[in-house]
């Protein structure tokens, strides 16, 4: 009856000791966060126009071209234009507007907006702010993982490097609706194609020749003289 009760004692003890022993594998993802967080801000800008035209009043004009030119309107932002009239002359001052940004590389996209007062336009600037994770994170502690769970830094450098590489932040919340191809140079292309009149690559010692060409061209002449 000892023994048999001394027998449980020791193995209840080495369980302990074993249990004591063994590294925590229970680790959550939500301890190391590795996610891009976007924050999102929209301004409006209102505009008008001269009565029956395209031509944006002065002082307007110049307000979208200090916002433009100080950076409140930058390339990364999305940029969408709505303008009242008819149909031909809303499109017109759309592309009033589209001109006068496209001046400081920046893109407006046109769109329609309900119940617009006679001679205006509102442009939408959507602006995103990524925040980057806290990286590296070292959080998981680092003694042997028999669940063969991943490192919590497993990860960190692509969410950074895509947070930081990305033109328009907007980008990684949603996409850009893609816009008609240019039709002038894929007509070309298929038209080079079918009178087999297709543009041949240069050939591999042609840029060698050149070289050799220009630096004779251009080495000092000789006089003669040691």
């Amino acid at each position: 009856m000892k023994t048999n009760r001394a027998r449980v004692m020791l193995a209840l003890a080495s369980a302990l000791l074993l249990g004591a022993c063994a590294p925590v594998t229970e680790y959550s993802a939500a301890e190391a966060p590795k996610d891009l967080v976007l924050d999102s801000s929209t301004t409006r800008l209102d505009l008008r126009f001269g009565a029956g035209t395209a031509r944006l009043s002065p002082g307007d004009a110049i307000r979208l071209r200090d916002m433009s030119a100080s950076g409140k309107i930058s390339p990364s932002d999305r940029v969408f234009v709505s303008a009242s009239g008819a149909p031909r002359l809303a499109e017109q001052r759309v592309g009033a507007v589209t001109a006068q940004l496209l001046r400081y590389g920046i893109i407006a996209s046109p769109t329609q907006l309900a119940q617009l007062p006679p001679n205006y336009a509102i442009v939408e600037v959507t602006r995103t702010l990524v925040t980057l994770p806290p990286c590296p994170n070292w959080s998981k502690p680092s003694a042997s993982d028999f669940g063969n769970q991943p490192s919590s830094n497993h990860g960190c450098a692509t969410e950074v490097n895509l947070g930081m590489m990305v033109a328009n932040p907007a980008d990684l919340a949603s996409g850009i609706r893609l816009g008609p191809a240019a039709g002038q140079p894929a007509a070309a292309a298929v038209n080079r194609y079918l009178n087999d009149k297709v543009t041949p690559l240069p050939q591999a010692g042609t840029a060698a020749a050149f070289s050799s060409s220009a630096s004779t061209s251009t080495a000092a002449p000789s006089t003669g003289s040691p």
